[in-house]
């Protein structure tokens, strides 16, 4: 739909009507401000559900912005030069604290994005309005009535003071969206759906085409979200209830609808970036002692047993599949959280957050899968986590999940066992270039200790030595016991040859 840019006084008029949505309805706000609001139509709960099932049974269409001169082929900085204008923020000033912005397209982001808010029952899209943001010197402001659609948008929300409406959440590219919690910064991302991934004819990428955003109540403490996904191998709707707090809640509904059998999908998806910490320090000339978003995959099995895996930065892809049956959960972990860990004034990756993946129900059989992609530099995501279902979705049906997200600091709070809290490696005491010696800080409270105590933490210190001899690749697990019972998590660890 081709819209004509306002005038001044138009643009100060649409601002009042912004404040006005949530109070007098979606349709008279739009009846007020026909340039951004179109036309409503009627919403249901099941309506992105539907719209994901009927798609499913046509060929994938892909579709492109066609960018108009000065917008075309945006670099990073140019890209940057177009800000939303936060005075303009949807629902900004609304007694239920929650407000919205959008990212304009461009750079990357040349798939159409579609932007609706729901009220009472009520959708209505909003249209592309150029007067929504501010175009700096690197770019062009475009000219003539253009449709720009959206590339996405973010979350905003008191988190840290009622003086200020952070921004806690951001859905932009392709599936990719990410959250935090009081007092982070933006670190690792989640997806909707990988498709692929690691495989030897390329991973694809679903994207979500289309965003329902529905109007808070005055009281409500979260903000739900629908989303219809795509992509040549399936579509998807997904529903979002999203609290944001100390540790950002997201509760996530999702069925995908295969266009074809897929013999390689991720659910859950999380993707991080691990450079490097004391394990394998010796391979980067830097001065800080580690460069990680998430530095551990954790994961609770159906039997009750906490796994902590390490990440690593290696010289080849590698592939883990932790295989389970009914998981209580799994996450990629930041542990490291004092700025001693990382010397960094500027990325201070001692604040990003943790990400927990809770299933609701029973999952079934199936794995955990982690894969670790070699890297050198930190603007790189190179770790990516999911769960990998045995029975595969086929064409022509369907497959549902529920599960929760946690944006925090760790999760869960309340564990009582042991953590690997730190660990180190070098070679062996006797200097024999074919041993390694591994050393393992393990942090907890405990009492007539038989093992070497660590002063410093009040835990536990576990090292022991390994002769790699000719080997590539070697697997390490190790948890302490007392007696019989296990009072730690289980530590794994994968070494490969440099």
């Amino acid at each position: 739909m081709s819209v004509t840019r306002r005038g001044v006084l138009n643009t100060l008029q649409g601002l009042a009507v912004l404040g006005l949505a949530s109070k007098t309805g979606l349709l008279e706000a739009a009846a007020q401000s026909t340039e951004l609001f179109a036309k409503g139509e009627s919403f249901s709960d099941d309506y992105v559900l539907e719209l994901a099932r009927a798609r499913a049974k046509k060929p994938f269409v892909e579709e492109k912005i066609t960018l108009p001169p000065g917008l075309e082929n945006l670099t990073y900085d140019q890209y940057r030069d177009i800000r939303f204008i936060p005075d303009k923020s949807i629902w900004k000033g609304q007694p239920h604290g929650f407000s919205f912005d959008l990212f304009h397209s461009g750079f990357y982001y040349t798939s159409p994005v579609d932007i609706f808010v729901v009220t009472d029952g009520e959708q209505a899209k909003l249209n592309y309005v150029p007067d929504l943001f501010t175009f700096g010197p690197l770019v062009q402001r475009p000219k003539g009535d253009v449709d720009l659609h959206y590339a996405g948008f973010r979350l905003r929300y008191p988190i840290n003071s009622k003086d200020y409406n952070d921004e806690f959440c951001v859905f932009q590219g392709a599936s990719y969206f990410r959250a935090i919690g009081k007092g982070h910064l933006y670190g690792l991302s989640a997806r909707g759906l990988a498709i692929a991934t690691g495989q030897p004819n390329g991973e694809e990428f679903p994207f979500f085409r289309s965003f329902w955003i529905r109007t808070p109540t005055p009281d409500a403490v979260s903000v739900v979200v629908w989303a219809l996904l795509d992509s040549p191998s399936a579509t998807g709707a997904y529903r979002f209830t999203i609290k944001p707090g100390a540790a950002t809640q997201m509760d996530v509904e999702m069925t995908i609808f295969p266009r074809r059998d897929l013999e390689h999908v991720g659910i859950a998806p999380l993707t991080s970036m691990f450079l490097f910490d004391a394990m394998n320090h010796s391979a980067f000339d830097d001065y800080r002692p580690a460069v990680c978003d998430s530095d551990g995959l954790m994961m609770l099995t159906g039997a009750g047993e906490y796994l902590w895996r390490p990440l690593a930065n290696p010289k080849t892809l590698q592939v883990s599949a932790f295989v389970d049956n009914s998981p209580g959960g799994f996450g990629l972990i930041q542990r490291k959280r004092r700025y001693g860990d990382f010397l960094d004034l500027e990325a201070k990756y001692e604040k990003r957050p943790s990400l927990w993946v809770e299933p609701i129900g029973d999952w079934g059989q199936g794995a955990v899968e982690l894969y670790e992609i070699p890297s050198q530099r930190e603007i790189n995501d190179n770790i990516a986590a999911f769960w990998q279902p045995k029975q595969r979705p086929a064409k022509d049906g369907s497959a549902s999940f529920v599960y929760r997200l946690y944006w925090c600091d760790e999760w869960p709070t309340d564990r009582k066992d042991f953590k690997a809290m730190a660990r180190f490696s070098g070679g062996g005491l006797n200097f024999d270039q074919k041993q390694r010696l591994y050393v393992i800080d393990f942090q907890g409270t405990i009492s007539n200790v038989v093992t070497q105590p660590n002063p410093q933490n009040g835990g536990v210190r576990l090292s022991f030595e390994v002769d790699v001899g000719s080997a590539e690749m070697s697997e390490f697990r190790a948890v302490l016991k007392r007696g019989q019972d296990k009072v730690s998590e289980t530590w794994l660890y994968r070494w490969t040859k440099s």
